[in-house]
């Protein structure tokens, strides 16, 4: 029998990165606080950044290994000019997805990614709160690199068999599944809930940051054949999971890190002790903390919409008159990034309201709602001219993202430190991974559904995409509610003591 000392619990020793340990033997003196805060900002950021990059590569690379041979109208010298240029070669396109059925192998290929992706979120979310995430993200990271850069390997070992790239683009899918529960969780252990959802917000940028880097490296590089568009990102990727691995400080705790002024908030780690491991909750105990249900359903249905547009916009816009007039492929894949320059925009607002308001729920509904419009007239008029059709974009691209990501961020943060988990849990990348891991299952249907649709009706696959936005919002209207019920109580407490002012009686 050990004494009693020998029995207390020891804060989880997660190895102090190689990177961190080497600037503070250089300064001889431990970093400071906020320092590790700007550095765990900076790393997981520019981590997710590249997720993002080499998951938008297969939407720039559609357009070229499928062209489709473009409808010719004999009225229009647009459509002979874009014909002729198809004839020339530019429109050869890659067997197998250059068939009649290439549209919906490309479909496939993006079911493929976001199942896998799906399923792989919901077992990180198992392992990232069991295992050191600075680990977990640099084999996620690594895997990502080598497996989308062998997609794209086919083009230099010029091979035309579907399975050759459903396998790797599903190998990368569960690679980039790592990424999401890990840095989220890593994020929440060193910021606290009273600016959450702003710092957040901004943090989250990288969402759609990644997917404007992946477009415009993608398209640059297309032009050299669309196996560079695989394979480059791919390696940016690896590069910036060394950075991880070497600087990214997994918890104040393990570092024996102290912020007095988030001493308070901080004060329940999220990453405890090592008899805690055993306390991190389980699945079906994550899925009834309060609130977790139907921010994840609603989640399948909003990033059902975002990821119909990351996988299709540049599609969709090269083979959509704009102005009369096509645009090439790389110029369609410069041109969707201004959807995620809207996201962007939008995700910080969504952020910052939300800290104001102290209401996540309404905040996600009034932009869904807000999406509806947007997405009808995107459709509507920005086929009507390049001005109209670039500020529609922008307004569709921000009320779409912005509770996309208030939920896969802020949401997600605090319902993994909820106060229903008390002192004896952790469950930051298991809520993390639930949210996140059911919205990809409706990820996974959209880009699945749009690639039949779309064969047919471009209206139909709008109407697919407003239904949806709908039903996500409608999902969170018990939420909604009970945060407006809680606002009305709160103006009440504060008018009470006006109304109990002392009278004076004559």
């Amino acid at each position: 029998m050990g004494s009693n000392e020998e029995q207390t619990p020891e804060i989880i020793n997660y190895s102090k990165p190689p990177g961190i340990r080497f600037i503070e033997y250089t300064k001889s003196s431990p970093l400071s606080y906020k320092t590790y805060q700007v550095i765990v900002l900076l790393v997981t950021f520019f981590a997710y950044l590249t997720y993002h990059a080499t998951r938008k590569t297969t939407s720039i690379v559609k357009s070229a290994l499928d062209p489709q041979t473009p409808n010719v109208d004999i009225k229009s010298p647009f459509s002979w000019t874009r014909a002729y240029s198809w004839m020339l070669g530019s429109g050869a396109g890659w067997a197998p997805f250059n068939g009649s059925n290439g549209t919906a192998l490309l479909g496939e290929l993006d079911v493929a990614f976001l199942v896998v992706y799906a399923i792989g979120t919901f077992i990180s979310g198992h392992v990232g709160d069991r295992m050191d995430p600075r680990i977990f993200l640099t084999i996620g990271m690594a895997g990502t690199g080598l497996f989308t850069s062998l997609f794209g390997v086919g083009y230099w070992a010029n091979i035309h068999v579907f399975s050759y790239f459903l396998i790797f683009q599903m190998l990368a899918g569960l690679s980039q599944s790592t990424g999401w529960p890990s840095v989220v969780a890593v994020v929440g252990n060193w910021f606290g809930k009273k600016k959450r959802g702003l710092i957040m917000g901004v943090w989250n940028s990288h969402t759609s940051l990644g997917n404007i880097t992946g477009s415009v490296i993608a398209s640059i590089m297309l032009k050299y054949g669309w196996g560079w568009s695989m394979v480059v990102p791919g390696l940016g990727i690896g590069f910036v999971g060394i950075v991880v691995f070497l600087f990214l400080p997994v918890s104040p705790q393990s570092l024996e890190a102290i912020d007095e002024e988030e001493e308070e908030e901080l004060a329940e780690p999220l990453l405890r002790t090592k008899s805690d491991v055993r306390d991190a909750i389980g699945f079906l105990e994550a899925w009834r903390i309060p609130g977790v249900a139907p921010f994840a359903l609603c989640l399948f249905f909003a990033k059902m919409v975002a990821y119909t547009f990351l996988y299709w916009l540049p599609f969709y816009i090269s083979h959509t008159a704009i102005g009369g007039s096509y645009v090439s492929n790389e110029k369609s894949g410069n041109l969707s990034t201004l959807f995620d320059v809207g996201g962007v925009v939008g995700g910080v607002l969504a952020g910052y309201i939300s800290d104001k308001l102290n209401a996540r729920a309404i905040t996600a509904a009034t932009s869904l709602y807000c999406a509806i419009p947007a997405l009808f007239l995107y459709r509507t008029y920005g086929h009507v001219s390049m001005t109209i059709n670039v500020i529609l974009m922008l307004i569709t691209g921000m009320f779409v993202n912005a509770p996309y990501a208030l939920i896969t961020t802020a949401v997600s943060a605090d319902l993994g430190t909820h106060s229903s988990l008390k002192e004896d849990s952790k469950a930051l990348a298991m809520v993390t991974a639930i949210i996140d891991g059911t919205g990809s299952l409706g990820a996974a249907i959209g880009p699945l559904l749009t690639g039949y649709i779309s064969a047919k009706s471009w209206n139909a696959v709008f109407g697919m995409l407003m239904g949806a936005v709908l039903v996500a919002g409608l999902l969170l209207t018990r939420l909604v509610m009970s945060e407006v019920t809680g606002k009305i109580h709160e103006s009440r407490m504060q008018e009470l003591p006006r109304s109990r002012s002392p009278v004076v009686e004559v």
